[in-house]
């Protein structure tokens, strides 16, 4: 999730889960998304991580061909916290109907515009999750993808995740846990020492617990279907998956009913 300080879109009533002070630290790293070598460089090596979690997931719940180039074909996808666009153009390639949404303007005309010079169609907002739901929108497949560390109410938002899902659709979260190891790698080792994100990008207290944000999930009406870890391999320089959820992972959840509907 990325960001400026504009004012999102919301609707009337709606319960504010936007940290401004989050959102204005992003805001200077919007004209580098698309950088492999700039300030975006670990997410571009994570991103075929995540791509490949959602393809060969959805591929399954909804009976398709993981090795189709068209495997998420006719099948409406929402990216909250798009940013530039970096998870929202593989999946739109491989033939899903995607939405981006940021609530930062910036970010999103920096997404739009590499998606038009790209020859994709994706539809970009700058809005929030709260205002879709509020509007009744849902989708086969939604993203929060590295954004429930930097809300400023878990519970808030991931209702409002959960209340976007289609009855037999999915939705996938990936986030970082709040361990002592995951201080020492995410925080002191990939913004103090290895310099790989800005000081300052993550605050520990606010990571969550593949436990806490389950029971979370489940109280919105879904049922979690697996967790995964995501950790990263220095002699390949490259991210994995992996049993260990100690710091980064992943998990996909379930709406009951019948997908499609």
């Amino acid at each position: 999730m990325a960001g400026t300080r504009s004012e999102p879109r919301h609707g009337t009533g709606e319960r504010r889960t936007v940290d401004e002070r989050e959102v204005a630290r992003f805001a200077a790293l919007a004209d580098t998304w698309w950088d492999p070598r700039g300030s975006m460089r670990v997410l571009h090596k994570f991103n075929p991580v995540r791509v490949g979690y959602i393809r060969d997931e959805a591929a399954r719940h909804f009976g398709r061909d993981p090795a189709s180039l068209t495997c998420l074909q006719d099948l409406s996808v929402v990216d909250i916290g798009c940013g530039g666009g970096l998870l929202c153009e593989p999946l739109a390639r491989l033939g899903a109907e995607v939405t981006g949404l940021d609530p930062a303007t910036t970010n999103v005309e920096v997404a739009r515009l590499h998606a038009e010079r790209a020859g994709l169609s994706i539809a970009y907002r700058d809005e929030t999750v709260e205002a879709l739901a509020a509007r009744g929108k849902r989708f086969d497949i939604v993203c929060a993808m590295e954004v429930v560390e930097h809300v400023a109410d878990v519970g808030a938002f991931v209702a409002a995740c959960c209340a976007v899902v289609k009855p037999g659709g999915l939705l996938f979260m990936a986030t970082i846990n709040r361990t002592l190891k995951s201080y020492a790698l995410a925080i002191v080792g990939a913004e103090y020492v290895l310099r790989w994100l800005p000081r300052g990008t993550h605050s520990w207290e606010k990571f969550v617990t593949p436990d806490e944000l389950t029971d979370t999930i489940e109280d919105g009406g879904l049922s979690v279907l697996d967790r995964t870890g995501v950790v990263y391999n220095p002699l390949a320089d490259s991210w994995r998956p992996s049993r260990d959820l100690d710091v980064n992972y992943m998990l996909v959840a379930a709406r009951p009913g019948e997908a499609g509907a």
